[in-house]
């Protein structure tokens, strides 16, 4: 089995050359694309994406994914807006070279029950999804705390509700550990079976700090090995958040990002995978 490195690069330098600089000198030839110059990648102009685009080329360095925001408003926030950022960031996507465009499921309003707003969200999800299938790219749904998909069985039952090939998941061991769930035991076996991603942090159960791969209660070093045990072949991109864990973005900077990075390339030697 071998893996592919990639990371959200903002989280070293809002600077395009700092970042590049840092995924250098860690081996690492791919990026999630989630912002750049403090400007997040839906609201890139055309000039920003040939810009981006044009250095990342240079640096011999590809995009995995879109680290789009869709999806992170509140579940009765209008949509039509959302659906024209979906379009937007498709598009981009394509102008990247990447199939992959991180999604959510919607900001619940605080103390309500989910299920009050299952079928509003599984209407919205599939209005995303066949904006991806005419567009061409894949949906990876990720497990954002507060969100409807924020625990395992919610999360399947988008994927399954919706039953589109351009909507599936991506894993965050952190989002669930401050769930209260345990990524391995309790999320793996819903998620797998549509998992097309994994996003690497980590994070303690008692009062959800977020810390690097293998240092929380992810239980990172089981769910490689079922991953490596079940032949996964994919992307793994760090997401440390080790100095700022917002709802929109993160941060560790280059040291931070450095240490994340070790971290995980030791998991992955431990569990004998392969990764480049």
């Amino acid at each position: 089995m071998t893996v592919i490195l990639s990371g959200f690069a903002d989280e070293i330098s809002p600077d395009p050359a700092e970042q590049l600089a840092v995924l250098a000198a860690e081996s690492i030839t791919h990026l999630e694309l989630r912002s750049a110059w403090s400007v997040n990648i839906a609201d890139f102009t055309d000039e920003q994406v040939t810009a981006f685009r044009d250095v990342i080329s240079d640096a011999g360095v590809q995009v995995s994914a879109i680290g789009s925001p869709v999806g992170k408003i509140p579940v009765d926030a209008p949509l039509e807006p959302e659906l024209d950022r979906m379009r937007r960031v498709a598009d981009i996507a394509g102008e990247f070279g990447t199939s992959l465009v991180r999604v959510f499921s919607f900001y619940l309003p605080s103390g309500e029950p989910p299920e009050r707003y299952r079928s509003e969200v599984i209407d919205r999800m599939g209005q995303l999804a066949r904006i991806a299938e005419s567009r061409g790219v894949v949906l990876a749904h990720e497990n954002e705390k507060d969100i409807y998909g924020d625990v395992p069985d919610r999360c399947a039952d988008i994927i399954t509700s919706v039953a589109s090939p351009a909507l599936q998941a991506t894993f965050d061991a952190a989002n669930f550990v401050q769930c209260g769930v345990r990524p391995l035991t309790d999320a793996y076996p819903l998620i797998r079976p549509h998992l097309v991603y994994v996003q690497v942090k980590d994070a303690r159960a008692a009062d959800g700090e977020v810390t690097v791969a293998g240092k929380g209660d992810g239980e990172m070093r089981e769910t490689l090995i079922a991953l490596r045990d079940s032949g996964f072949e994919g992307f793994m991109s760090l997401e440390p958040h080790l100095d700022l864990a917002g709802r929109t973005s993160g941060f560790s900077g280059p040291e931070k990002y450095r240490s994340a990075v070790q971290a995980l390339k030791s998991l992955l030697d431990e569990a004998s995978i392969a990764w480049e």
